[in-house]
């Protein structure tokens, strides 16, 4: 199921350049901003918020076109994501935060270290690839990754009112465990993406694909990342492949794979996944 986040995290709408932003935020201390991907919300962190807040301020976003946040027409390259992300820190008077990161998270992840990298102490980076990065026109002509091209008016005609079945797909082919993905929680994120807008403006995020390669290639071009990176790659989806990417993008990488768990790494091996990003985040020394 989907967990509540901590009774002491509030809700606000963030007014960023072209969007609302629907963000959780709460507790004390140095701050962790978390970013979801395809297939879940900002929901997916409530685990992981419960285990930080008491000792972290924690930030959890819908990302722009997705969750409770708007659905702008355009904005859905992760450069002008990264932006949404440094505004909704600044709302919040944060200036510093760690990252924690999944699917296209990790994209806009990236975009946002890369345009404010005094901003970002470390990074926790989650099972997908980054566009343009390393290895990336091969990871495109992979079966499994067909989505990545699959959008226009007659897809989302075909996917309006099927979304469960759409997004059973990515739950069922991308887990290890299928049965690790519960009734409830499908039920609960097939809801969000079946609200007016929310599978065009998911289709968006792939659509920008193709920009967000060239602006990567930018970003990369000016140097690499220089704050601690711990990739994690689940042993049944990229598994040590994360790391090898992301030393295309960063400096200082440590590895970690999570064992028997898929691309879901939240809800399939949620524990293991997590004792695996609070001991990164209060070591930055960590090491595989």
């Amino acid at each position: 199921m989907v967990e509540p986040f901590p009774s002491g995290m509030r809700v606000q709408e963030i007014e960023t350049d072209g969007a609302t932003i629907h963000t959780r935020a709460g507790g004390g201390g140095p701050a962790v901003v978390m970013l979801h991907g395809f297939g879940d919300t900002g929901d997916m962190w409530a685990p992981l918020a419960g285990a930080l807040v008491a000792s972290r301020t924690v930030v959890a976003p819908d990302l722009r076109g997705m969750g409770l946040s708007s659905h702008p027409e355009r904005g859905y390259d992760k450069k002008t994501q990264g932006h949404d992300v440094a505004r909704v820190l600044d709302k919040l008077k944060i200036d510093k935060t760690d990252l924690v990161t999944h699917d296209i998270g990790n994209m806009v992840g990236y975009a946002f270290a890369a345009q404010y990298p005094a901003r970002v102490r470390r990074w926790v980076v989650m099972d997908a690839p980054l566009p343009g990065i390393g290895p990336w026109d091969e990871i495109l002509k992979g079966p499994a990754l067909w989505h990545f091209n699959f959008r226009g008016p007659d897809v989302e005609r075909l996917v309006q009112g099927r979304e469960r079945i759409y997004l059973d797909r990515f739950w069922n082919e991308l887990s290890a465990n299928p049965k690790s993905i519960d009734e409830d929680t499908r039920r609960h994120y097939a809801k969000l993406y079946a609200r007016p807008g929310a599978m065009h403006s998911a289709f968006e995020q792939f659509a920008a694909f193709t920009q967000d390669a060239t602006d990567n290639k930018a970003f990369v071009a000016k140097g690499k990342l220089a704050m601690p990176v711990l990739a994690i790659g689940a042993d049944k989806s990229f598994g040590t492949a994360q790391a090898d990417v992301l030393r295309f993008v960063a400096s200082d990488v440590t590895g970690h794979v999570v064992a028997n768990s898929g691309h879901w790494l939240m809800e399939e091996q949620p524990a293991a996944t997590m004792a695996a990003i609070t001991a990164f985040l209060a070591d930055n020394k960590a090491s595989s």
